[in-house]
């Protein structure tokens, strides 16, 4: 029940600052590996969410 808090939580913040963020990766004037940025992020979270979960060997 937690991860679903979590999952609402991300959704919400990413909801609110789509826009902005939008934005910032489509500007002609920015660096190219910007949306890079963005995808690291994501993997470097989800990475960290499925490491705190309990697996069953860990008991």
């Amino acid at each position: 029940m937690n991860n679903q808090r979590l999952v609402i939580l991300l959704l919400l913040v990413a909801y609110i600052f789509s826009p902005t963020l939008f934005t910032w990766i489509i500007n002609p004037e920015g660096a190219w590996f910007r949306p890079y940025i963005i995808w690291m992020v994501v993997i470097i979270i989800a990475y960290l969410v499925q490491r705190r979960k309990k697996r069953p060997h860990d008991l």
